[in-house]
């Protein structure tokens, strides 16, 4: 078994082997043995418990859950780390490896309850909000991002980091943020900060979103200096045919009563708004269609 708290053998094995580091594939090892156990407890998961790993890189994570019992379904692009992965864990009936993008491999597999990830720092945000938006929710999901994204995604309504991908992440989880993780826990050093990010399944929101939610959501940042009214006039326009209205002159009068119905005068803005303000405005709107 390969020595995965040092980076130093880390390197000799890779070299042994012949395998480079995908900077395309934002690869960096998580060698702190400490923060690898905390994510896993903060995991909640039991004995014989199903968990997807994104991004298993040469098995660190993958080794640590399989010691604890749990049932392992790894998904990994990089053909060098599936050679090493099969070498490692194909013995294993516990393990099975999914070969190939994640973005692109993960919607034809049930999701289980649980999901861990040292997620690449150029897929993470994309990833997360692809489970989201086609309504493939975890129980319990722990990653680690760059801590820019970590933030975003735990952020609330007024804050600085309050953005569209905040109001996604809260449409489906409690976001909690579990520890900031130094660019020296990971093999090769980031030039970043990490987070590790506990997200919770929500067991106040279960109904089934209006389609319209999350493109109103982020039409309502796409200009953050505007007022709410002035993003939705402009998502109104952009959507115009779907709107039951003969004439563009009436989209203003739709506004309005959109705004009224959600008791808001239209000179807010998006970062002041929490999700159930969102959710209310695309209720409002997918009743009047």
């Amino acid at each position: 078994m390969l020595n995965y708290n040092s980076a130093s053998e880390l390197r000799s094995f890779l070299d042994r082997e012949k395998l480079g580091m995908q900077k395309r594939f934002g690869q960096n090892f998580l060698i702190n043995a400490q923060v690898r156990q905390t994510l896993v407890e903060a995991l909640g998961a039991q004995d014989g418990d199903e968990v997807w790993e994104i991004g298993p890189g040469l098995g660190a994570m993958t080794a640590l859950l399989l010691e604890k019992g749990f049932k392992v379904k790894a998904f990994e692009i990089d053909l060098g780390f599936i050679r090493v992965l099969k070498d490692q864990f194909s013995g294993n009936e516990r393990f099975q490896l999914i070969e190939g993008d994640a973005l692109k491999t993960w919607p034809s597999h049930k999701a289980p309850p649980f999901l861990l990830g040292n997620l690449p720092y150029n897929i993470a945000a994309a990833l997360l909000a692809d489970f989201i938006e086609k309504r493939r929710t975890f129980s319990r999901m722990v990653v680690t991002v760059q801590k820019e994204v970590a933030q975003r995604m735990a952020a609330s309504a007024g804050s600085p980091d309050y953005s569209s991908f905040s109001v996604l992440c809260a449409s489906v989880y409690n976001v909690k943020t579990l520890m900031k993780i130094s660019p020296s826990s990971f093999f090769p050093q980031p030039n970043v900060d990490s987070m590790g990010v506990l997200l919770e399944k929500r067991n106040d929101l279960d109904e089934e979103y209006p389609t319209i939610l999350y493109p109103l959501v982020r039409s309502l940042f796409e200009s953050r200096r505007k007022t709410v009214k002035n993003n939705l006039l402009t998502f109104f326009s952009s959507r115009f045919s779907k709107i039951n209205t003969n004439s563009a002159s009436n989209l203003k009068d739709i506004c309005d009563a959109v705004l009224k119905e959600n008791s808001l005068n239209g000179t807010e803005r998006a970062e002041t708004l929490d999700f159930k303000v969102f959710l209310s405005l695309a209720k409002t709107i997918e009743n009047m269609r």
